[in-house]
């Protein structure tokens, strides 16, 4: 529903899940979720359905989650035909050329439209300063030229690599998923809190507050405990740079889509309604562009 114009009411803030997976083991496997039993299974856009429904989300953003370059043209056509999907982040392989001609044929494909970023798994990069590699330096250069943001999934040990690359691509946007995976279960804070601040002194880096229950213990976790990370978070990135994500099912693992949800809300009670519209919606639509693609459903 688009907002209205001042000489009437304006609608109700949009919601935005910023991330989220789904797949499908009878098409294609995903070795990750080997010893993980809660994961091992399909998950498919009607199982998320009634939690979008449930929590008033209108919108969500469908994250890649492995390397190989049929997932993202499913991903588009899943989100040609599902309206509640706003945007893809999908993979290209920036280490080859031809990743400009790459995006542009991705985006000529059904749905193609839908698409925001792209994704490597940096965190199973063995190298630590991957992301500094002439090669996908190259790679990163056609995903600015492109117009599209570039997630980030990495650990806390590459986090050096990452403020370097974010500062020598100033013209490329960002995103740091799961708050650059803090090691909450150990309790430590440190140096992830000095890393990831120094991050966020560069403006082309916005940080999701997602996954952090999954970095906790998987049992018994509290918001208690997610806070100094929270907290972290929201003073170095500001309501301005910080999007939500549920990261289901992946959180599932830990929490339920609800209790996630739950947990940031509560990460973020101390700020202004206006803050908390940017943080749980605003940011995502702004920062991938969302509104540049379609305006979503009326809410029923």
């Amino acid at each position: 529903m688009p907002l209205s114009d001042s000489s009437g009411p304006r609608a109700p803030a949009e919601r935005v899940d910023a991330h989220q997976h789904f797949w499908d083991l009878d098409v294609r496997d995903q070795p990750w979720t080997e010893g993980l039993p809660l994961l091992r299974r399909s998950f498919d856009f009607a199982d998320l359905r009634p939690h979008l429904v449930a929590n008033r989300i209108d919108r969500t953003v469908v994250v890649q989650t492995i390397c190989v370059p049929e997932e993202t043209a499913e991903l588009l056509a899943l989100a040609g035909k599902e309206p509640s999907i706003g945007g893809v982040v999908g993979w290209v392989d920036l280490t080859t050329p031809g990743v400009g001609d790459r995006i542009a044929f991705l985006r000529e494909l059904p749905g193609g439209d839908r698409l925001a970023g792209t994704r490597h798994q940096v965190q199973e990069e063995p190298d630590p300063r991957w992301l500094c590699r002439p090669d996908v330096r190259s790679g990163l250069e056609a995903v600015a030229a492109a117009g599209l943001v570039y997630d980030l999934v990495v650990r806390d040990h590459q986090l050096p690599a990452v403020i370097e690359t974010a500062s020598a691509l100033e013209e490329l946007r960002f995103v740091l998923d799961h708050g650059g995976k803090p090691p909450i279960a150990s309790g430590e804070i440190s140096p992830w809190r000095e890393q990831v601040t120094s991050l966020a002194r560069l403006g082309n880096v916005a940080v999701k507050l997602s996954g952090l229950v999954t970095e906790a213990e998987h049992q018994g976790w509290t918001v208690e405990q997610l806070r100094p990370y929270g907290d972290v978070l929201l003073d170095a990135f500001g309501p301005s740079r910080t999007m939500w994500g549920s990261d289901w099912p992946v959180c599932l693992l830990a929490a339920s889509y609800d209790e996630v949800l739950e947990s940031a809300e509560q990460l973020t009670a101390s700020l202004s309604a206006p803050e908390r519209a940017a943080v749980f919606g605003g940011n995502a639509v702004a920062w991938y562009g969302l509104e540049k693609r379609y305006e979503p459903e009326e809410r029923k």
